[in-house]
């Protein structure tokens, strides 16, 4: 995991010893408290997000500090260890809304699809600039000056916020130091896109539990960063697509694009019969037909679910 972005200012990190955010010790239940999945839902033993005051029991409850990270990504982990498995990825520029700081770790709340975690408080930000742009290449290096011969300062992933400030000819000036080529930027939120194109862009991505990069990538964070890409929401894991993306349909009408949902797995269809995704058999992104994937599983049904954006 990187752990500077390069540029002319670092931005401010949010401070490991800051208190948890404003507690709140009592609160009004409407009804019996609820079993939320904790994956999307920032609740703890010990406290949760004021807004689930209504629906859960805590001890305490607290309001989210907005942040951002200033790194090119950095993982998530279930728990504030760092031999914690990842649970996901957060990118340069995504806002992350956090519930409490304690020690070296920040638990909070991925603004772009819900997920909660820890994450170091090092490479946060209470102070980032707002985003004005994404890199909408599967890379985007930022150069020292605006020359493709200067120094490359870091590399940001597919989907990181920036700040452009000003332009100067086909490069944009960071407000974070360092400058974007034209070719790696584009807007904000995109209109619209190839799914699968982007996805492609991932090929020979080495597997990475919980990642959403070229640096590693699972299986249901290249649906999501493929999804993203093009403007469409995507929850992180593969049940959670399965049962919020899509209309069903049926497996003898198989084209591009649709995704096909295995027991923990999930890919995207390059075309009629070959399967894009990110596997730990492989150990890679590839393409392979969806027959020879379809034999590998072992479960009684291997396909629950072929979906259609």
């Amino acid at each position: 995991m990187t752990n500077q972005h390069g540029g002319n200012a670092r931005a401010k990190a949010a401070s490991p010893t800051e208190a948890r955010a404003p507690l709140v010790r009592t609160a009004r239940l409407s009804g019996p408290s609820l079993a939320l999945d904790r994956r999307i839902h920032a609740v703890r033993e010990d406290l949760a997000d004021i807004a689930l005051a209504d629906r859960v029991v805590a001890p305490h409850f607290a309001a989210s500090v907005p942040t951002a990270l200033v790194v090119p990504h950095a993982t998530i982990r279930g728990r504030p260890d760092p031999n914690a498995s990842a649970t996901s990825e957060l990118l340069f520029g995504e806002a992350f809304h956090v519930f409490e700081f304690g020690g070296r770790w920040a638990w909070g709340q991925c603004a772009h699809d819900g997920y909660v975690g820890y994450v170091d408080a090092s490479l946060l930000t209470h102070d980032a600039p707002a985003p004005t742009h994404r890199i909408a290449a599967p890379q985007g290096l930022v150069f020292a000056e605006a020359d493709i011969k200067s120094p490359v300062l870091s590399v940001l992933p597919l989907g990181a916020q920036v700040a452009v400030t000003a332009s100067e000819g086909a490069f944009h000036a960071l407000a974070t130091g360092g400058f974007v080529h034209d070719r790696h930027v584009g807007g904000l939120t995109p209109a619209s896109g190839d799914p699968v194109a982007v996805a492609m862009s991932f090929i020979g991505t080495p597997y990475r539990w919980g990642g959403r990069t070229r640096a590693g990538i699972d299986c249901s964070g290249l649906v999501q960063q493929a999804l993203m890409a093009c403007g469409i929401a995507c929850p992180r894991d593969s049940d959670q697509q399965r049962e919020g993306l899509g209309t069903r349909v049926e497996a003898s009408g198989l084209r591009r694009g649709d995704l096909v949902y295995f027991p923990g797995h999930v890919g995207i269809m390059a075309d009629a019969t070959n399967l894009l995704h990110a596997n730990a058999h492989w150990m890679a992104t590839v393409i392979e037909p969806l027959a020879d994937v379809v034999a590998r599983v072992t479960a009684e049904t291997p396909i629950l679910a072929i979906k259609r954006i």
